[in-house]
């Protein structure tokens, strides 16, 4: 059976508390949470040891492990991993946020954070690609060292000029050349920039370069909440034996975020079980 955890965003930003986040994910069977830095304070890469066991405990409390970490620089909005005068602050803080992932029990990082990754006027993908391999290179040292994996996240067009599919994120961690450091497959994004999703997983994760998936429906919603062929997509990553979390990570909500989170595992449940 696939396991799939829930990116806590939408809970947060209802005014729940951690505990209270794991307490509704357990409830629905989440394997556990993947969080948003920004919804840990201020400053989540300079957390104490302390205040990091404490957030650990707090989740383990209710049954579930914290995943791993996604919208990386949300919080950071003055940080930029492609403008030279901002890359060394940026590259400090995702180092740290690697240290705080592993601290915390997770096991990948997904960059996605597309105002904070424009892509330099005029520059070409050769270039660009080079750019961010030579940007990204002790990030992924400090994820090998740390035992996770650091994805690369391709975002539809709408957001982002940089890796919109999965090919440039693949070309990116080649690039790189460790095997701490990925790209991934985004449902919403990849539904908008190069469908059909199903055949994109069924071509990529074999190659062994995709570290992640997040599910949500091009609309932006929950797997439920669109008209994407999931049952598809779900068969897709049992035949390829994909066997780790889905990360569910919907935009918006249906009525509020527990709902949403409810018509997500539901509907991707129902999709493994037509297929087994």
């Amino acid at each position: 059976m696939l396991e799939y955890t829930l990116c806590n965003e939408l809970l947060a930003n209802e005014g729940r508390s951690l505990a209270e986040q794991a307490r509704v994910a357990a409830a629905l069977g989440y394997c556990g949470l993947e969080l948003a830095p920004a919804t840990l304070g201020d400053a989540p890469h300079d957390l104490s040891a302390q205040a990091i066991a404490d957030l650990r405990a707090v989740i383990e409390a209710e049954g579930l492990r914290i995943t791993g970490l996604h919208w990386l620089l949300s919080g950071y909005p003055d940080l930029s991993i492609t403008d030279p005068a901002r890359q060394g602050r940026t590259q400090d803080i995702l180092v740290k946020l690697v240290g705080l992932c592993a601290a915390l029990g997770g096991d990948v990082l997904i960059h996605g954070s597309p105002k904070q990754r424009l892509r330099p006027e005029g520059m070409d993908d050769v270039a660009l690609t080079a750019h961010l391999a030579a940007f990204f290179a002790p990030v992924a040292k400090a994820a090998e060292r740390a035992g996770v994996t650091y994805c690369i996240e391709p975002l539809s067009r709408a957001e982002d000029n940089t890796i919109n599919t999965v090919a440039q994120g693949a070309a990116l961690a080649r690039a790189i050349g460790s095997p701490a450091f990925k790209t991934m497959i985004d449902i919403s994004a990849a539904g908008q920039t190069e469908p059909p999703v199903a055949e994109l997983i069924r071509q990529w994760v074999p190659t062994g370069l995709i570290g992640h998936i997040h599910a949500n429906d091009t609309n932006r919603g929950a797997p439920g909440m669109g008209d994407d062929p999931f049952p598809e997509i779900v068969a897709a990553l049992v035949d390829t034996g994909w066997n780790r979390p889905v990360g569910v990570e919907p935009f918006r909500t249906l009525i509020d975020a527990r709902v949403t989170a409810a018509t997500a595992i539901a509907t991707l449940i129902a999709c493994e079980k037509a297929c087994a």
